[in-house]
């Protein structure tokens, strides 16, 4: 009876201890950080290890608009959404603005026009070069939309967004040291050990200072932009956070199922 007490015992801790954890890991995926006295959250993933998808229209063929109602739809499949975040920009009906694909499926096609303005404000989206995050059986990549179309890697999930904040371990040369441009911003870098990690701006800063979080901070030698501004969301109930777009609602979202 004592060796059987002790063996329960025994068991109890190391289920507790294993609970523990997991708590702990999915605590640690998303973390508050600062660099240069500019405050991030930060989000680390591992693509073989976690189910990150990308998500737009819910059964009935309409954009699921909200996180809220994105994380219902996980529930009824017995599967929780850890975490989500704005998947790039996307247009008044919430298609996306450029390349999509779903579960190998290309719902959108690649943007490759070409923006003028009488002003000289290009829009983000727009401005060069901007690049396409995807994700194949195992790994993730971030290469500028032009690459991207010459290789045709086979995906799984990819979207499209810009401009690019670091290519090659390089900041893209468009942005300006100092620049006034400053909002809240969100992107996705691929990063070293293959990980891949989604920064979401608390206050206001500019695409130099948001490219080298990436690049000097993260260790992402690609990062790509993904919305800035009223567009820029996060949803992870560990946080407490459930954010609501401005806009009406978001496009494709990247989610974490678990």
């Amino acid at each position: 009876m004592t060796y059987l007490k002790y063996a329960v015992l025994g068991g109890a801790l190391t289920l507790a201890a294993t609970v523990t954890s997991l708590h702990q890991a999915h605590a640690e995926q998303c973390e508050q950080e600062s660099f240069e006295e500019a405050k991030y959250v930060v989000c680390t993933l591992e693509p073989g290890k976690a189910d990150l998808r990308l998500f737009w229209k819910n059964a009935d063929d309409a954009p699921y608009r909200t996180f809220s109602s994105l994380a219902e739809a996980v529930r009824a499949e017995g599967r929780t959404l850890a975490f989500a975040v704005n998947a790039g920009m996307y247009r008044t009906d919430f298609s996306p603005m450029g390349l999509y694909v779903e579960n190998a499926r290309e719902l959108q096609r690649a943007n490759t026009t070409k923006a003028e303005s009488s002003t000289g404000q290009v829009p983000n989206f727009y401005k060069k070069p901007n690049g396409v995050f995807f994700l194949g059986e195992a790994s993730a990549g971030i290469l500028p939309t032009d690459e991207f179309l010459k290789r045709r890697p086979k995906v799984r999930f990819a979207t499209q967004s810009g401009p690019m904040l670091v290519i090659a371990n390089k900041l893209n040369p468009i942005f300006i040291v100092g620049s006034t441009d400053r909002t809240l911003r969100s992107g996705v870098g691929t990063c070293e050990r293959g990980a891949v990690r989604f920064a979401v701006s608390e206050g206001g800063v500019n695409f130099h200072d948001f490219a080298r979080l990436f690049r000097d901070h993260l260790n992402c030698p690609d990062a790509l932009f993904l919305d800035g501004g009223h567009g820029v969301g996060l949803y992870n109930p560990a946080m407490g956070r459930n954010d609501r777009s401005w806009h009406g609602g978001y496009g494709p979202v990247f989610g974490l199922v678990e």
